[in-house]
């Protein structure tokens, strides 16, 4: 009898804990408060829309489309296309500061600062994709990381990068539409 008293009051602690861990364990976020208001951000993305042209002899690789998002430390955005050669005019915003916020903690958090700047080798085969660039200003210090869509080549495009890549298109979208 008494045994089972020890066994009923042992759960409750057990149970108390995987209550506080479980929302830990199955947030696929980062935190943002891994964002210190005293971190200096600035981004830098570009997506190229490319296609590869053969004139008989050579070939090359134009870009059909080009847009660029750049976000400063206060929040400021300005978004720029270029399509089939004509630039249209410029989308400037400002971020408010969850988002900014979630975008400085998953930089901080991921350690994308500390990528290297591979190259990927693009297929032969392959004659329209898309090729992203990714320029971050982390406190001082600068990385810069380019990468084509995963289908093109037979690098393996690390986690990180495509997790940066997918928050930046959420926010890129919002000025394209």
């Amino acid at each position: 009898m008494v045994k089972k008293i020890y066994l009923v009051l042992g759960a409750i602690p057990v149970i108390a804990a995987l209550l506080l861990v479980t929302p830990l364990l199955l947030k696929n976020e980062i935190p943002t408060s891994a964002a210190n208001y005293t971190d200096h951000v600035e981004i830098e993305y570009t997506k190229h829309q490319l296609k590869k042209i053969s004139n008989g002899i050579t070939e090359r690789v134009g870009a059909q489309k080009t847009e660029i998002l750049y976000i400063k430390n206060d929040g400021d955005t300005k978004y720029s296309v270029t399509d089939q050669g004509y630039l249209k005019p410029d989308v400037r915003s400002k971020m408010d500061d969850a988002k900014l916020n979630k975008i400085k903690a998953l930089i901080k958090e991921t350690g994308f600062i500390a990528i290297p700047s591979e190259s990927f080798k693009i297929m032969d085969n392959a004659t329209e994709y898309q090729k992203s660039n990714v320029k971050v200003t982390l406190n001082g210090q600068v990385n810069q990381v380019h990468w084509p869509q995963q289908n093109v080549t037979t690098g393996f495009i690390p986690p990180i990068i495509t997790m940066v890549e997918t928050e930046l298109d959420l926010i890129m979208s919002e000025f394209s539409e």
